[in-house]
């Protein structure tokens, strides 16, 4: 059943200051981004937050910053952008990769990066990438800011450290990856347009024919995104061979936690992420 759009109201204050007042003055506000989420559940009358404050046409917070060490994408940085960011398709491919399965490319003009890991879908394309490289969040509110490890930002399903009144501001990513092997991979029913059924992202920095540095991290494997911590660390301080990646396959499937749905079964997402583990562990020595 579709919704009637006369039960929402939506204001839009039209500057970062006046949306953050507005968020503290009234907490049932959700805010709305490009709106490739939300109004896909109005449409089919799954929205339940009744007040949006937009953040559409906020320059504040589309915006991309360089230093030396540190690249900074605005929340409000579109997939689209992503695509086009010479910068990132050099330094950070894994991104530019997963914000090109990103829907469709109307979806990718709209849909933001600070949207996307905000809406918290254990599916998302964009962080595992995130996760792979590290990244910072950086949150905003009419108190301040605060910056933390996007590992740990999600708690759980659709559940996420961000307070009352906050929006997620920036995201940052150190510039440090040039050295590591980087892969990332995505199973999905087609294509193009397509909910991940399971997605496996990797940057590891071998030296001396060990693994001296590793992160990997998933979609769909676990009721948020998540960073694999037992697989990174029975594969840490080791050279690839068949017994460690015999260890580290067992530690994925332990790790792992899930679920079926209309997509796929548990079974099938555990013995393929286990696969797609060893494809890219494969890659590091062929």
């Amino acid at each position: 059943m579709r919704s009637d759009a006369r039960d929402y109201t939506l204001t839009a204050p039209g500057s970062l200051e006046a949306v953050l007042t507005a968020l503290a003055a009234n907490p049932k506000l959700t805010p709305i981004a490009g709106g490739t989420e939300l109004m896909v559940a109005l449409g089919v009358g799954r929205l339940a937050a009744r007040e949006l404050v937009s953040l559409g046409g906020l320059q504040e917070l589309r915006f991309t910053r360089e230093t030396a060490d540190t690249l900074t994408l605005g929340a409000g940085t579109t997939f689209t952008d992503i695509r086009k960011s010479e910068i990132i398709a050099n330094e950070f491919p894994l991104l530019a990769q997963t914000a090109s399965w990103t829907g469709s490319i109307a979806n990718q003009n709209r849909g933001t990066l600070g949207g996307n890991i905000a809406n918290a879908s254990p599916a998302a394309d964009n962080p595992p990438a995130l996760l792979a490289y590290d990244a910072q969040i950086e949150l905003i509110s009419t108190q301040g800011k605060r910056t933390l490890f996007y590992d740990g930002f999600h708690l759980g399903y659709k559940k996420t450290l961000l307070q009352p009144g906050e929006l997620i501001y920036a995201i940052h990513l150190p510039r440090r990856f040039f050295a590591h092997r980087q892969y990332v991979r995505k199973v999905g029913t087609r294509n193009a347009q397509a909910i991940s059924k399971i997605a496996l992202a990797a940057t590891v920095l071998i030296e001396s024919a060990t693994v001296k540095e590793i992160r990997l991290a998933g979609a769909s494997l676990a009721d948020r995104p998540a960073r694999l911590h037992a697989t990174e660390a029975a594969l840490l301080h080791q050279p690839i061979n068949a017994d460690t990646r015999t260890a580290a396959a067992a530690a994925l499937a332990s790790e792992i936690k899930p679920i079926d749905d209309i997509r796929s079964t548990a079974k099938y997402r555990i013995a393929v992420a286990c696969n797609l583990l060893d494809e890219f562990l494969l890659s590091l020595v062929s």
